[in-house]
């Protein structure tokens, strides 16, 4: 789905149970297209305990593509402090692909800082493939923000 400035018709899914038996993700909201501010359809999730709820992280998946895509990606993960080095990050994204796969999507971007080395070996143990280091554009939200630069990979659904 390719989510430029005509309008198409999008639904989320309400049925979710991504759960791989250790981790769940717990839908805590949706938001729709936002045309002029390039967004596409989000679902949002905390990172939770499949047996106690703890709450260990939050993580994201756009669905569609357009340009932001390439510099803010599909998928977005962050694993709180105490909780770091149980590849969350990465169970996350292997039941965010099942998500993926179901609205049809064949390839997935994930994009991280080029220091965030842990984020790039979690893009690494998916099977991602590197595409490029990009410089993000001066008018774009994440250099608005103070970022400058992108690491950019490509997930094979």
């Amino acid at each position: 789905m390719i989510f430029g400035k005509r309008k198409k018709e999008f639904s989320f899914f309400g049925d979710l149970k991504l759960n791989d038996g250790e981790i769940r993700l717990a839908l805590r909201e949706t938001a729709g297209v936002d045309y002029e501010r390039g967004y596409l359809p989000t679902y949002y999730f905390r990172i939770c305990s499949a047996v106690s709820g703890e709450v260990y992280g939050r993580c994201d998946l756009r669905i569609g593509t357009n340009k932001n895509v390439r510099y803010a990606g599909n998928i977005g993960y962050a694993v709180y402090e105490p909780y770091r080095g149980n590849k969350y990050a990465y169970k996350s994204c292997i039941l965010l692909f099942e998500l993926a796969k179901r609205h049809g999507m064949k390839k997935l971007t994930i994009t991280c800082n080029p220091e965030n080395l842990p984020s790039r070996r979690t893009c690494e143990l998916l099977g991602a493939r590197y595409i490029e280091m990009v410089d993000l554009p001066e008018d774009n939200e994440l250099f608005l923000m103070g970022e400058k630069k992108k690491v950019v990979y490509e997930v094979s659904l």
